[in-house]
């Protein structure tokens, strides 16, 4: 049974996380000096509230204690990385944002002993980035890993890797990859992982792709290898399980970008509830306008229903399944959530939501692109709709 009733520890750190988070990370969103070239966290101030949360044991949330985590489960982390991203500079401070959160958890859960030291310490400890390089230009791999083009020949024991990969997110900071490659043409068993590090020979960053923005730490890259040699040693899982792999990663990741955006929706209500309650017009406030308050009460309950199956779909990733059909229900959902919160708050501004004398517009750029990372909106409908027509009116069953 499900229970949404959170335990004394959880609810103690999401409120140390939020607390957290309104003392020392969203002050800095109003300086200007806060912000790196490209419009995250520079480095000195996030360097300096990394210390400051790993100081208060917020750090690593999501990751087993052995591995350097505080050991909470896919349901424990999701109430905190919502109130992580209550700030747009939000999730890094605590070593939970994209693509370090999900590269450590699918290395926790697949790589062995020596591979962990090795790999996964470095990026726990929060010493360097990481970056997880799959998506490829067309026609290669996008939504669909099956038509990967880069691929990875056995010689001896080392692994020669050619071909390109494009939006690539962190590659230019990362110092640690995980790489997904074609390594036969068999359709379930073709792909393979291996780990490489940045100063590893025979690929180089061809650009940083400029995208609408703001953009993540890094970037997104396109990326060229030229006969890069990797070590079968550095191969994680068997050959040919790539994309058991990918499973293993994606859909815990993909979730957690749904935790993070449900914090932003938060976010962009609390500066939409804050103006229209002193805003006056027409002889009385906004707040009290028919109109606004059927806005702001359907991003509301859009938020509660993007929170539910978010939830759902965690607690079955808790359970040991891939909770592909939960999974994707929660990405559409608050995908356009995301949009629709951001969207409403800037109306409801006026012109001060459209400058940039307030985050809502650095959110609403930033939201564009959550029906597209981790699957377009389409493609998870596709799974739903697949999954109808297998499941028929089970598919709203209550396993």
């Amino acid at each position: 049974m499900i229970d949404f009733t959170l335990s004394p520890h959880v609810e103690e750190t999401r409120l140390r996380i939020r607390d957290f988070v309104e003392k020392h990370i969203i002050p800095l969103e109003s300086d200007p000096d806060a912000y790196d070239e490209h419009e995250n966290i520079a480095h000195e101030p996030m360097e300096r509230l990394k210390a400051m949360a790993k100081a208060e044991g917020l750090w690593n949330l999501s990751l087993p204690l052995e591995d350097g985590g505080l050991g909470l489960n896919v349901v424990e982390i999701t109430p905190c990385y919502e109130e992580m991203n209550r700030s747009i500079f939000g999730p890094v401070c605590f070593n939970a944002s994209a693509p370090d959160d999900g590269n450590m958890r699918v290395l926790s859960q697949v790589a062995r002993p020596d591979q962990k030291e090795k790999w996964l310490a470095p990026i726990a400890n929060g010493s360097i980035r990481s970056s997880f390089v799959m998506t490829e230009p067309s026609p290669g791999s996008g939504s669909d890993p099956s038509v990967m083009l880069t691929r990875a020949e056995k010689k001896g024991d080392k692994w020669i890797v050619n071909g390109n990969k494009w939006f690539i997110t962190g590659a230019a900071v990362a110092q640690h990859f995980i790489l997904m490659a074609k390594t036969s043409d068999d359709a379930r068993k073709g792909l393979t992982a291996f780990m490489f590090h940045a100063d590893t020979p025979g690929w180089r960053i061809v650009r940083r792709i400029p995208i609408m923005g703001p953009e993540e730490h890094g970037g997104h890259c396109e990326i060229e290898f030229d006969g890069m040699e990797i070590p079968d040693e550095d191969r994680l899982m068997e050959v040919g399980e790539g994309l058991k792999l990918t499973q293993i990663r994606l859909g815990t990741a993909r979730l957690t970008h749904c935790m993070r955006w449900l914090g932003l929706s938060r976010r962009a209500m609390e500066i939409a509830k804050e103006y229209v309650e002193r805003r006056i017009s027409f002889g009385e406030t906004l707040a009290n306008h028919e109109g606004v308050q059927w806005m702001m009460g359907e991003i509301a309950l859009a938020i509660e229903v993007g929170r539910l199956l978010t939830m759902r779909a965690a607690w079955k990733l808790d359970q040991g399944d891939f909770a592909r059909k939960e999974v994707s229900m929660a990405k559409i959902q608050v995908a356009d959530t995301l949009h629709q919160a951001v969207d409403s708050a800037i109306q409801l501004n006026g012109a001060r939501g459209y400058s940039k004398d307030t985050v809502l517009e650095w959110i609403y750029r930033y939201a564009r692109q959550a029906r597209l990372v981790d699957g377009a909106s389409e493609v998870h409908k596709m799974v739903l709709a697949r999954n109808y027509f297998q499941e028929g009116n089970d598919f709203w069953g209550w396993r």
